[in-house]
């Protein structure tokens, strides 16, 4: 894998929001996962992602949810933040707020609902980037967005300093390893996949970490793989990732149609941590449904299985 002189490397675990059974963000489960991420050797904490439900968020939760894992963590590992937003103007008053509340970084995507192409994405990230002092990540997540951000312009945009790397949860292997190659002179341009079950495979293409939403319930597995990869196990990094895989098998527990897809997974995600005694409930931002009694009696399962309850 390739090692940069940065501090964003190694596994910064996109943050889950627990709520309270009648639906407010669940302030003690939240300072509890940000130990539990912490004390399992996290490099970061990515805050107000997906998995964070962001999108859900309303702008004082998502302001209570950046407050409260900056309490906890108190500078201990940096924090990329999630500007999330449809269009330019709002993602630059977003991540402005996000700074001013302990950013570290800012995590932004391309423009989404508005229909624009690549010139405008450029002319968005540029905008971005120069409204805010702190390093900027490109967000590459077309499954929401509906737009693929081109490797051309992501590389151009890192050599001209405009953003210090990119999350890449396209789903796309080829323009992923395209892009590692692509970008593997940028100095200090950092690249993670979003992607919990391929993150070996990342490395060896020179990766400099990984964002799982599963490292929320298993942040030392996570940690275990990545020092191996640094330390040039491979064998031993693909076993890791093997029981992590194993793990991952908690998303495909619920009933087909009876949650949506994003339920499905960040709802297997709380589920965990609730079972693991993490958080105190699995209860999912509006208008999603929690997983079911059945659901997580087959998560339960899995939890057994791989020593983690």
């Amino acid at each position: 894998m390739t090692t940069v002189a940065s501090r964003f490397q190694g596994v910064i675990p996109p943050v889950c929001t627990p709520r309270t059974a009648d639906g407010a963000i669940d302030v003690p489960s939240l300072e509890n996962l940000t130990r539990h991420l912490l004390d399992g050797g996290v490099s970061g904490l990515f805050v107000n992602g997906s998995s964070g439900e962001v999108t859900h968020l309303t702008n004082t939760e998502r302001d209570t949810v950046l407050t409260t894992i900056a309490g906890v963590n108190a500078g201990q590992v940096p924090l990329l933040v999630g500007a999330v937003e449809q269009t330019t103007n709002r993602v630059v008053e977003e991540a402005r707020r996000m700074v001013s509340l302990g950013a570290d970084g800012i995590v932004a995507t391309s423009q989404y609902y508005a229909i624009s192409n690549a010139e405008e994405t450029g002319r968005h990230i540029r905008t971005v980037a120069a409204s805010v002092d702190v390093p900027l990540f490109v967000y590459d997540v077309p499954v929401r967005t509906h737009f693929k951000m081109p490797t051309d312009l992501l590389v151009e945009l890192g050599r001209e300093g405009v953003i210090a790397g990119v999350k890449d949860s396209s789903g796309d292997d080829v323009s992923f390893r395209q892009l590692l190659i692509a970008a593997k002179d940028i100095p200090n341009f950092d690249i993670f996949t979003g992607h919990e079950v391929v993150v070996d495979g990342a490395l060896l293409g020179g990766a400099q970490g990984v964002v799982p939403g599963l490292g929320n319930v298993d942040p030392k597995a996570y940690r275990r793989l990545y020092d191996l990869a640094v330390a040039g196990d491979w064998a031993g990094a693909a076993a890791e990732q093997d029981r992590i895989a194993d793990v991952f098998n908690i998303v495909y527990t619920p009933k087909a149609g009876r949650v949506s897809g994003n339920a499905a997974g960040l709802g297997a995600f709380k589920t965990a941590l609730m079972l693991m005694g993490v958080i105190k409930t699995n209860v999912m931002s509006a208008p999603m449904l929690a997983l079911d009694e059945d659901e997580t009696a087959a998560i339960k399962v899995i939890l057994e299985r791989t020593g983690l309850i």
